[in-house]
């Protein structure tokens, strides 16, 4: 541990009570499926409220693609609790239908059939429809049923007082914080990977005629032998467009003005797609991102934004408020899709990033060996020998791991001192295990029961999401728990019927006014 990270230490050891103030929070993906695993091809369950407007469940990319969300909390404990009550509000609704509890997805119908999210005929619900109608047309409907859980993560102002002194702005301060943090998660990252990647297979049906470099687990299976998620691996969003984005993390104006870029730049195959079909918005405009969350990225910086400001906007005036990591793979052995143990893990993981030593990136910014030991891991982790690229010389999986286990060990133990207990250092060491035995890591530990079972890819995850889905429903909810979740929903309805009324301009002229509110940030 260097100068600035010991004395960052001293200051976290001083300041529990900030610590304390540690906020996390969770956006949980799920598919709807039927009984026979198949997409649901029904529309969103009026039961669950507006997807446009209810805070706590939503849709994704598909009508079909759940997206559960819940508020940000002080420990891990009520953060799960919010979580897995959700679950059960979902299910106290779904009739004849499960939440597909993988990431990689069901059985899909054909491109053309899967529905895209509707959110109503608001211009508000209407863009966020049609900006899914461009993500189909640029990368096709099958990658974005993909599912994931993302895992937002703050830290309390007056604790960046405590770990970067010094007579700068306190916005300015935050925002360098989370982006030295983003440095540090961009280098860690596939430790994240190996531990807690949970997709190294897929349905045979899911890759079609695409080709691939996967192997036959059985007729119905394909997957990499030592892959950790397939989800996270270039099988996914492959893009020519976007792979030209090498986004810095070196200060958020650099990364805030070639973000700029993206969304204003016309890029020459969206431009031959055009933003018209047959009289119809196919797609919001023909830039290289129509709009910022387009960027897909393992991790991100976030601020809230107001109805139609754009995150450029909000986070250049603003500062970066949270982070929000994008990697995790749903848990497919976890009723809600993470455990807390894992929770806990981030936690510490993350507080590691923001304290330790970031220096900053070569080449522009961007950390291609970084990129390079991801792409490695999410393929082939657990490869006996494999060797990481760590400042230009190899190290095996298993001994840079310890090695970073035994720098965030620290980090986790300063949270057991500001929760109390120790289920943080308990969390740290149940990662060592996995480090001696690739066996037990998640990915291995799918692999393994698929090949137990004799299970196809599609029959063990729909067995899987069934159990949970019973485990769910044994306990239903409390009354005024159910009667708020339900209020909730009437509510939405309620909302996205007056935004629906308070429209009093037509959608071209909402589109042009969005692109008019997006500010260049200014140069670094």
């Amino acid at each position: 541990m260097n100068d600035t990270a010991a004395s960052r230490m001293a200051c976290l050891k001083a300041r529990p009570d900030l610590l304390a103030q540690t906020l996390r929070g969770i956006e949980k993906e799920g598919l709807r499926v039927d009984a026979r695993g198949k997409l649901a091809l029904t529309a969103h369950p009026a039961g669950l409220g507006s997807a446009l407007t209810n805070e706590h469940v939503t849709t994704d990319y598909s009508e079909a693609l759940l997206e559960l969300i819940t508020g940000t909390h002080a420990r891990v404990e009520p953060l799960l609790a919010e979580l897995e009550d959700t679950h059960r509000f979902v299910y106290s609704v779904l009739n004849g239908e499960y939440i597909w509890n993988q990431s990689m997805p069901a059985t899909l119908p054909p491109e053309a059939d899967i529905p895209i999210a509707w959110y109503g005929t608001s211009n508000t619900g209407m863009l966020k429809h049609v900006y899914r109608r461009g993500l189909a047309e640029r990368y096709g409907k099958a990658m974005q049923c993909i599912a994931g859980l993302h895992y937002n993560f703050s830290l309390p102002d007056a604790l960046w007082d405590e770990l970067e002194p010094g007579p700068i702005a306190a916005q300015e301060r935050r925002s360098r914080g989370y982006i030295a943090l983003i440095r540090n998660f961009t280098r860690y990252s596939w430790l994240l990977m190996y531990l807690f990647g949970a997709a190294p297979a897929v349905s045979r049906d899911f890759m079609g005629d695409n080709g691939h470099a996967l192997q036959s687990l059985d007729a119905h299976t394909l997957y990499l032998p030592h892959a950790t998620s397939l989800r996270m691996s270039d099988l996914g969003y492959q893009n020519k467009a976007q792979s030209q984005l090498k986004l810095c993390y070196n200060d958020l104006g650099t990364f805030l003005g070639r973000l700029y870029g993206a969304v204003t730049q016309p890029w020459p195959d969206y431009q031959a797609i055009g933003t018209h079909r047959d009289g119809q918005w196919i797609q919001l405009n023909t830039n290289v991102l129509q709009i910022e969350n387009e960027y897909y990225s393992s991790i991100r910086p976030k601020r809230t934004t107001g109805r139609c400001e754009r995150p450029v906007t909000a986070l250049a005036e603003r500062g970066v408020q949270y982070v929000e990591v994008r990697c995790l793979d749903i848990d497919p052995q976890q009723p809600v899709g993470i455990a807390a143990e894992t929770a806990r893990f981030m936690d510490a993981f993350l507080l590691f990033c923001a304290a330790s030593d970031s220096p900053y990136f070569s080449q522009n910014g961007y950390c291609q060996r970084s990129a390079d030991n991801f792409s490695m891991v999410v393929k082939e982790g657990r490869r006996p020998g494999l060797l990481l690229d760590r400042d230009g010389a190899g190290i095996g999986v298993a001994e840079w791991g310890h090695q970073l286990l035994d720098q965030i060990a620290p980090y986790a133990a300063l949270y057991d001192h500001a929760l109390g207990g120790d289920a943080y250092a308990r969390a740290v060491q149940a990662q060592r295990a996995k480090l001696d035995d690739p066996d037990q890591t998640p990915s291995a530990q799918l692999l393994a029961g698929l090949r137990d079972s004799g299970l196809s890819f599609h029959d063990y995850s729909l067995q899987l999401s069934k159990r949970h889905a019973d485990t769910l429903r044994a306990t239903p909810l409390p009354a005024d728990v159910a009667a708020a979740y339900a209020d909730a929903a009437r509510q939405s309805h309620a909302e996205q019927a007056r935004l629906e009324q308070s429209d009093d301009i037509d959608f071209d002229t909402y589109v042009a006014r969005f692109q008019a509110a997006l500010k260049a940030p200014a140069q670094p």
